[in-house]
């Protein structure tokens, strides 16, 4: 396989872990703030029944949460390369398999009122989905691409000295008909690039 096809493999693996991590993080954030049980207490008529709904949230506080990390990791996972990447997927699947467990225990805990069991069903889905984008980064994400170049700051250079161009004592000629990157870094320097 020549480089550019590997480039191009390591991207698209690159992309389906990320899209794994980030669509069952979203997944199990959203289905853990969906009631999951709802109790309804009777009262005395003409009142009518108290109805208390539960989501996972309250179920289990740190799910969300959990949830949450493994979404912002699963964009992390972009910015990072080599060890980083490969320790960062490590770190993704524990949270996915965490918050499966949490999915999971909602879906076999005796919880009053009455349950409703997809969105417990739906958060471990989403865990399972977040620790295999996670393990899969793990095991092969050092051999996947970075961020372009043109994503990294660019090296500072020195000054040059006054040139022929250059106004009375050094000054810089105005910037018109110059490069639209080149107006920016004057203004970066504090000049108007619109002076003539």
């Amino acid at each position: 396989m020549s480089g550019g096809e590997r480039s191009v493999v390591g991207r698209r693996a690159l992309a389906y872990a990320v899209v794994l991590c980030l669509a069952g993080a979203g997944l199990a954030l959203w289905a853990a703030t969906r009631d999951w049980s709802v109790e309804l207490t009777l009262r005395p008529a003409p009142l009518p029944p108290v109805r208390d709904a539960r989501s996972g949230a309250s179920l289990l506080p740190w799910l969300p949460a959990l949830a949450l990390v493994s979404l912002a990791g699963g964009g992390a996972v972009l910015a990072t390369r080599g060890r980083v990447r490969r320790v960062l997927g490590v770190l993704l699947g524990a949270l996915g398999l965490a918050v499966a467990a949490g999915g999971g225990y909602g879906l076999v805990a005796e919880v009053s009122g009455s349950v409703s069991r997809q969105w417990p069903a739906l958060c471990l889905l989403g865990g399972v989905l977040a620790a295999l984008g996670g393990w899969w980064t793990a095991w092969r994400g050092g051999d996947w691409p970075a961020m372009g170049a043109r994503y990294e700051r660019p090296a500072r250079t020195a000054p040059q000295a006054p040139s022929a161009q250059d106004g009375p004592a050094g000054a810089p000629t105005p910037l018109a008909g110059r490069r639209t990157t080149e107006a920016w870094d004057a203004l970066d320097r504090g000049e108007d690039p619109t002076a003539d």
